[in-house]
């Protein structure tokens, strides 16, 4: 068996200002340093060591990463990036779609704006998660990546009942069991409010 820890990004300046921040970029505030060093701190403390780390390739995680993980060289990976939001990307949240009763995501609505669907994520997060996995050596992973990006993976594995009670704060962490292709979701650690 398995463990995949993926956590998300610290708080960035788009976050603070309430901006949309998919495929463009914002760095980490102090506020979002301190929230890594807080996570890196936690897995100290709880004897969790990580075999391989990665990061998508924005900044953002890059950087949560390299706090996170100082010890191990941090590999980018593309296919987990955060959702592309195409012409939202960097306007007010509050231009994000309400999302229809009965629906758990914004399906198709960015392909029109020249970003991705909620399919095109689910299936980029997983396969690429599944390809770290299948790694040789690759027994306990830390993998940061994006908000968006995560609550499309953690909807293939996990009911959306359980997912209501997740918090999906800035450096929340999802473990996961793998084993064969799939992923067991064991627990949601939220450490910052």
């Amino acid at each position: 068996m398995k463990t995949l820890y993926l956590m998300r990004h610290g708080q960035t300046l788009f976050n603070l200002r309430g901006k949309i921040q998919g495929a463009c970029d914002s760095p980490l505030t102090d506020e979002g340093i301190k929230q890594a060093e807080i996570v890196r701190d936690y897995f100290i403390n709880h004897e969790i060591n990580f075999d391989f780390a990665y990061s998508s390739t924005q900044e953002r995680a890059v950087d949560t990463a390299e706090i996170v993980c100082s010890y191990k060289n941090v590999a980018h990976l593309k296919g987990i990036k955060e959702w592309n939001f195409g012409l939202f990307e960097g306007e007010s949240e509050q231009l994000n779609p309400k999302i229809k009763e009965g629906e758990t995501s914004y399906g198709d609505f960015f392909v029109d704006y020249g970003g991705e669907s909620s399919e095109q994520v689910q299936k980029r997060m997983n396969s690429t998660l599944i390809e770290v996995m299948e790694n040789e050596n690759h027994n306990t992973i830390l993998c940061v990546s994006h908000g968006g990006a995560m609550y499309r993976f953690i909807q293939k594995w996990v009911s959306q009942e359980r997912i209501k009670n997740i918090k999906f704060t800035n450096c929340c962490i999802l473990k996961f069991d793998y084993s064969e292709g799939e992923f067991e979701f064991k627990e949601a650690i939220s450490l910052i409010d």
